[in-house]
């Protein structure tokens, strides 16, 4: 099976080692792993802040970029979600790029999404002797509908103790733009997500978003707190590396 790595702006340019987690794993699963280098930026920042015009053309060059992959694969919920989800809205009034568009977002896929609903991954060999939660991201679960497939995967690591993060759908506050726009009602809403995980006593956190990740991440060092914070990628590519195979 022949995958194209969609990287995102924040994973290429602050977390390269979570798009080098996917391709190893991938790689693992039996997928030929590639990466179009003509991609750039989503174009959601610029989309979120009203500039349709110019996150149209950031789109023509990703559907471009895109255009002979088989499958698209992202560590990121939220900018597969911008595919999937706005892409074909901005060429309403273009009915061929519309036509590209959607194609585009048809073959696209949040990483936990296409390792479960594409590679039907339902078992595999991996340890991770940890007490784990899981933030689920705003996009991911609410454009994509991600609910179940980063459980599902975490359940198959042997040794790992799930606990459940209270008021786990609540967003951390980050959004973006929001966090620059909103920055005291997003300081808010963060301090209340770091709260949360740590009352879990979770030694580790875990997301699929790198945005909500960093956002959470920052505010537990801020304030003093050890918990580790991990992609779901890099969580599952340890646990795969430990599982004595």
């Amino acid at each position: 099976m022949k995958v194209s790595l969609f990287i995102t702006c924040l994973a290429d340019q602050l977390f390269p080692e979570v798009g080098e987690s996917v391709v190893r794993l991938l790689h693992r699963f039996g997928c030929e792993v590639d990466f179009p280098e003509m991609q750039t930026c989503c174009g959601q920042p610029a989309f979120n802040s009203g500039y349709q015009d110019e996150a149209k053309e950031v789109a023509r060059n990703m559907i471009r970029a895109f255009e002979h992959s088989d499958y698209v694969v992202s560590p990121s919920g939220s900018c597969v979600g911008m595919i999937h989800h706005y892409y074909p809205g901005l060429f309403r009034n273009e009915p061929a790029w519309r036509e590209k568009a959607e194609a585009l977002a048809r073959k696209t896929y949040e990483f936990s999404q296409f390792l479960v609903n594409v590679l039907k991954l339902e078992k595999f060999e991996a340890t991770f002797p940890h007490k784990v939660t899981y933030h689920p991201s705003c996009h991911a679960m609410r454009l994509l509908g991600v609910k179940e497939e980063p459980l599902r995967l975490l359940g198959q690591v042997q040794k790992l103790e799930y606990v459940e993060l209270c008021k786990k759908e609540d967003c951390c506050g980050f959004g973006g733009t929001f966090a620059v726009k909103m920055a005291d009602m997003s300081e808010a809403m963060v301090s209340e997500k770091a709260r949360h995980v740590a009352e879990s006593g979770a030694e580790v956190l875990v997301g699929t978003d790198m945005g909500c990740l960093m956002n959470i991440e920052g505010r537990l060092r801020k304030e003093g707190k050890k918990i580790r914070v991990m992609h779901l990628a890099q969580l599952l590519e340890e646990a795969v590396g430990s599982d004595g195979s």
